[in-house]
């Protein structure tokens, strides 16, 4: 899935096959805008959403990584 601008956040919500599975994990990366125009800062690394979430297909993987995100933006900006 391609970035979203989210509240001006760039946002990738992605769904990954997890090694040795039939099973998708939805993953979650959250960048912010910095002074330079040509960089992002990182404010939440790439990581799986929930160790205990598994999903059937990228798609569904990729609806919940936008949920997780859409949480954690709440979280960081209340």
């Amino acid at each position: 899935m391609p970035f979203k601008n989210i509240d001006g956040y760039e946002v990738e919500c992605t769904g990954e096959l997890l090694e040795g599975t039939k099973l998708w994990g939805a993953y979650v990366c959250i960048n912010a805008p910095s002074s330079n125009p040509m960089h992002m800062n990182t404010i939440y690394p790439k990581r799986r959403v929930s160790v205990e979430v598994t999903l059937a297909d990228r798609a569904a993987a990729e609806a919940e990584a936008e949920r997780a995100a859409a949480r954690i933006l709440k979280e960081l900006h209340p």
